[in-house]
């Protein structure tokens, strides 16, 4: 993993761009919270001024340079560390790009579900291939890679490997009777194909995250954006 290529990534305009978009329609207060899969723990430390919040992640290198200026529980792990928890502890669990990389999807969002509280939030945060497909093409101009992933290929990420990518129908086997999907933002939906000269424009992070908030409700942005963010219901 390209560590250095990402730390570098969160402190660019753009990377602090996406965590603010997230964090935007996660205004929690006063609730107990999980973070499966934190990675540095960008989100984990933000949700943790006023939440109590832990963190579960299984690569102990990222952990070395976890961000902590407010208090949070670490714990390095995966799955497994989630069965020693306890039903019903969470108000909120967080699933941020991890789907795309675990091979029991159905197994974590059963944990999950039992985890969380009646009426909890599950926060699922995915890429979005159209999205993916769009990116290739206009800011890489990587005709090729577009066409492959149009064609089903899968993508790669040079921090995390090879990207399983899925829909929102994808989980309905999953959900059924566990949640109920309630929101579904677009994240990245203009940003991404935009060339990074403009990125660092004094006003500029300002002015994209406005524009991209007054489109993140609507579906049609959401079916192209890079990143869909799904908030889901527990049953």
């Amino acid at each position: 993993m390209n560590i250095n290529g990402y730390l570098d990534y969160i402190n660019k305009p753009w990377g602090r761009l996406f965590y603010r978009l997230v964090w935007h329609n996660l205004g929690f207060k006063d609730k107990k919270i999980l973070d499966f899969g934190s990675g540095f723990g960008v989100t984990a430390n933000h949700l943790a001024k006023g939440n109590a919040v832990t963190a579960v992640e299984p690569n102990s290198e990222l952990l070395e340079y976890r961000i902590c200026d407010n208090h949070y529980e670490q714990i390095i792990g995966s799955i497994d560390k989630l069965k020693e928890m306890e039903d019903g502890s969470f108000d909120v669990i967080l699933c941020h790009n991890v789907l795309e990389y675990v091979e029991h999807r159905a197994e974590l969002i059963a944990e999950f579900h039992r985890l969380l509280k009646k009426d909890g939030i599950l926060s699922i945060v995915k890429h979005n291939k159209n999205g993916k497909i769009m990116h290739k093409a206009v800011f890489e101009n990587n005709i090729d890679e577009a066409m492959a992933l149009l064609n089903g290929e899968k993508a790669t990420s040079q921090n995390f490997g090879t990207i399983d990518e899925y829909e929102i129908e994808d989980l309905q086997d999953c959900l059924t009777e566990r949640f109920v999907l309630d929101k579904v933002y677009a994240i990245r939906t203009f940003y991404g194909i935009q060339p990074n000269s403009f990125k660092c424009e004094p006003d500029w992070e300002e002015k994209m995250f406005l524009l991209e908030c007054a489109v993140e409700g609507d579906a049609v942005y959401a079916n192209v954006a890079f990143f869909q963010h799904l908030l889901l219901k527990r049953i």
